[in-house]
This record gives structure tokens, sequence and C-alpha cells, in this order.
């Protein structure tokens, strides 16, 4: 079974259940989606609704129709795609939060990739001006109550290339052709990004059942937010802290 990074920084407590929100980041092929998914079927199971969420944030974000057009899968080749996402993506959604909260108000928010992921593919394919400014002010970006960076072995993500999904891209191609490419992602990732969250999981999905990440994940959020804890008592069970520097060569 892989190690399981696991860097919990913080006391910080949600205020509700409600408004708690949770963000899955990593490099493509790592398994985001779906651990996304089973993290939302873990919180049904223990009573707590929640609901997967992409995009921005706010509810009305007035740029994130334009912002489609752009190709998310070209960001790392393009410094104005990179900055477009990042000045007016990313950092407008954080000022509109102040005003306009992310719907639903009534679950966890699961949010399946953010402006993160965004940066670190700004720096390896760059480096960008936006992202290497990001990077140097990360709060910037909106906050979240738990963050779970996720990252998989290059033999890993090159089969769940070869067995496909519903649309491969060049950025998916590329992550597994270019280790030095991968390997610099990681690094602005998890050292850089990742210094903007009070709480950080770093998971190695290589060899791990979603719903077992699922649930540590879930254990996690329920320690962070008291509000959060199950009736039924469950047990949370142990966390394995290594270090969330390594990158994925070193591994």
């Amino acid at each position: 079974m892989s190690a399981l990074l696991a860097a919990v920084r913080g006391t910080r407590r949600a205020a509700s259940p409600r408004g708690a929100r949770v963000l899955v980041d990593g490099v493509d092929l790592a398994g985001k989606t779906t651990l996304v998914h089973a993290l939302v079927d873990e919180l049904a199971a223990r009573g707590v609704p929640a609901a997967r969420h992409r995009g921005m944030l706010c509810p009305h974000h007035p740029l994130e129709r334009w912002l489609r057009h752009l190709s998310s899968a070209r960001q790392p080749d393009s410094w104005w795609t990179t900055t477009a996402y990042l000045v007016g993506g990313f950092y407008l959604d954080a000022l509109l939060l102040r005003v306009v909260p992310p719907r639903p108000h009534d679950a966890v928010i699961i949010q399946d990739g953010y402006g993160d992921r965004t940066v670190a593919f700004g720096m390896a394919g760059g480096p960008y001006l936006a992202a290497a400014l990001t990077l140097r002010w990360p709060r910037a970006l909106a906050p979240f109550d738990l963050a779970v960076y996720v990252h998989a072995s290059a033999e890993a993500r090159a089969e769940r290339l070869r067995q496909g999904r519903e649309h491969i891209d060049v950025r998916d191609e590329r992550t597994v052709a270019e280790q030095d490419f991968t390997d610099r992602f990681h690094a602005f990732h998890v050292q850089g990004m990742g210094r903007r969250h009070e709480r950080l999981l770093v998971l190695d999905t290589t060899d791990r059942d979603p719903a077992e990440l699922a649930r540590e994940i879930a254990d996690q959020l329920f320690e962070a937010a008291p509000a959060l804890e199950p009736p039924n008592g469950r047990t949370r069970p142990a966390v394995t802290a290594a270090d969330p520097n390594q990158t994925t060569s070193e591994r």
C-alpha cells in the first residue's frame, strides 16, 4: 500500500457544517474527480449533505462563461490563458465571495479543482507573471476549510491514460509523457500553493481505494468542525504522517 502523505496544519474550525468547503486538487489523472464522488457518498452515508462543484465558487461570476471559451488544456503553454483564469477568474471569485456565498448553502461543498493547479501549471509551463505573483501571495485566492492535494505515480497515471476516460486532452498526455514537467507542477503545487491552506492533506492515490481515502478525508473534516461529528460515534483511523515536500520522482 502506498504511503499516505498527510500535512495537517492549524486549528481552524468551520463555523457550520453547512458552510464547510473542501478542495480536492492535483495533477491530471491523479484521481481528483473519482475521489470527489467518493467523498460526497461518504458524507451522505454519515448523514451530511454534500455537493460536487467545479469552476468558480461565486454563483454569479460575471466572467466564468467567457473563461470557458479558453482552452484550459493549453493553459501551461499560454501566459494569456493563465493570466485570464487567475486575474479574471480566481482573483475576482475571491472578492465576489465576500458578498455572494457559494451554493448550495445547506451542504458541504466539495470543489473539484481550483486555482491552485492553475498556478502550478502556469509555473511548470512558464513561468508566467500572473502565476508567479499568485505564488508570492497565495492567500489572494478563496479559502477552504480543508484542502486535499492528490498525486499518483507516473506508472499509475500512464495506466489510467491507457484505460481512457470521457475526455483525454493534451495536458493529460503531457503530464504522463514529461516527468520533469509533472515534478515541477508538484513542487509549485505542494510547496508553493499549499502554504495558503491552514489544513492540508496530501494523498497518494496510486494503490488506494477512493472509498478508503474518502473516509480519511471525512474524518479530518469532522475533526476540524465538531458540528459535523457523525451521530454513530464512529472512531477515526490514524493518519500516517510523511514529508509533504517530496516530489513524484522521490517517492
